[in-house]
């Protein structure tokens, strides 16, 4: 499923096409009410019928909507056109954290930086009871003004004070990416509880 240029959803005009992963598409798009420029992730039509899909979709929204913090992306609106779920954000222009890396090599203080204002987000997210659970170099954006944005909250788990299923573990990077720059280190420990967002 694509857009073209000047596909509506809802108050959404559509212009071009960002990216595409296995949970979606995202665009570029016009907000008429507001007139400002805003990313649109779309589920594919396909997978109105598939239940978990299209409620993990719902949990995206929830999950960032529900954070307030600079290092976190924010959500502006969620809804369904038609058949087509979508999620309306904030629209970051700049590069994953991925694609600086292979573009040139990053310097020890960007690093430092980096982690740090990934850390200080994901903090914020554990003490709302979120843990993101897919932190990896595409996830994260580097905005031009040197801020660091988390993206994707497609895998997120939403804990409360009975959800005792990730106490005691550390963060892993299950995908075997080597050059993961969290490796094996918890990024939050807080109240004693370790929480794994590298998957």
């Amino acid at each position: 499923m694509s857009f073209a240029p000047g596909s509506q959803l809802g108050r959404y005009r559509v212009s071009i096409q960002l990216g595409r992963g296995g949970m979606g598409e995202v665009y570029l798009a016009h907000d008429t009410l507001l007139g400002r420029a805003v990313a649109v992730k779309v589920l594919p039509e396909n997978v109105d019928a598939m239940a978990e899909r299209v409620e993990r979709f719902v949990l995206e929204a929830k999950a960032a909507s529900a954070l307030n913090h600079p290092n976190i992306l924010t959500v502006f609106d969620a809804g369904r056109d038609g058949t087509t779920h979508f999620i309306v954000t904030e629209l970051v222009e700049g590069t994953t954290l991925r694609e600086r890396a292979i573009s040139r090599s990053l310097e020890i203080d960007e690093i430092v930086d980096a982690c740090i204002q990934t850390a200080n987000a994901l903090a914020v997210a554990h003490d709302a009871g979120i843990v993101h659970r897919d932190i990896k170099p595409e996830n994260l954006m580097l905005r031009r003004d040197g801020y660091m944005k988390i993206l994707d909250f497609g895998l997120a788990k939403l804990l409360d004070s009975r959800d005792d299923t990730l106490a005691g573990q550390t963060i892993v990077d299950a995908g075997g990416d080597d050059d993961s720059f969290t490796g094996g280190c918890p990024l939050s420990l807080r109240h004693g509880v370790r929480r794994n967002n590298v998957w």
